[in-house]
């Protein structure tokens, strides 16, 4: 596998890329709490998630449906679903591609603290040197299809696809042009935080770590 110091010099242009961190969801296992403001280590969710993003992208949003002045707080521009409805990652998608002037959307969720530019940056690489309109991180025994890289002149399909209906982004993802990025190296990139006892697990071991 390539090694992350030739990634960096391979990588695509940060100018290029926009990145999207999703936190429009219901957080439903979370009993309804905005999952990106939890903190973690007394910094919210979406901070590590953009700490991630931003040495790869030049342009950097935060997709939220609730809470804006909170997510505007961390420093990046705010955009809203603007099919409403709590539809999924997809309306997000398309918010973020509709926001944007650049060829490639890097996606991250907002629940995956450990995720860093390396990882990230093997993903847009793979999105430039391989014939496809989307890159997804696959983790060694899963896809991870909420991080991945995509090209924004995908949007008239992903709108098309909530028009009719349908909200999977499993689904949607089929029907592209797709290739899955082996990160089974840096599994632990991927965990998430998707429960209360999730985000109390994560706290004590990073504690403990220190």
């Amino acid at each position: 596998m390539t090694n992350d110091s030739e990634l960096i010099r391979r990588a695509p242009d940060p100018a290029t890329v926009t990145a999207v961190v999703l936190a429009g969801g219901e957080a439903r296992r979370m009993g309804g709490r905005d999952k990106g403001l939890l903190e973690l280590r007394g910094r919210p969710l979406a901070a590590y998630a953009l700490d991630a993003v931003k040495p790869v992208a030049g342009t950097v949003l935060i997709s939220a449906n609730r809470n804006l002045g909170s997510y505007s707080a961390l420093g990046c521009p705010v955009i809203s679903d603007r099919t409403g409805g709590f539809r999924g990652p997809l309306a997000g998608l398309l918010s973020a591609m509709e926001s944007t002037a650049t060829a490639d959307l890097l996606v991250v969720p907002c629940d995956c603290p450990l995720l860093d530019a390396a990882v990230l940056r093997r993903i847009l690489q793979a999105l430039a040197d391989q014939a496809v309109d989307v890159a997804v991180a696959y983790d060694g025994q899963r896809l991870q299809p909420v991080v991945m890289a995509l090209r924004t002149d995908l949007s008239d399909s992903v709108e098309a696809f909530l028009e009719s209906g349908e909200r999977q982004l499993k689904l949607w993802l089929q029907r592209q042009r797709w290739v899955a990025v082996d990160c089974g190296d840096r599994a632990e990139a991927f965990e998430n935080v998707n429960t209360p006892e999730d985000l109390a697990r994560l706290e004590d071991r990073l504690r403990a770590a220190r």
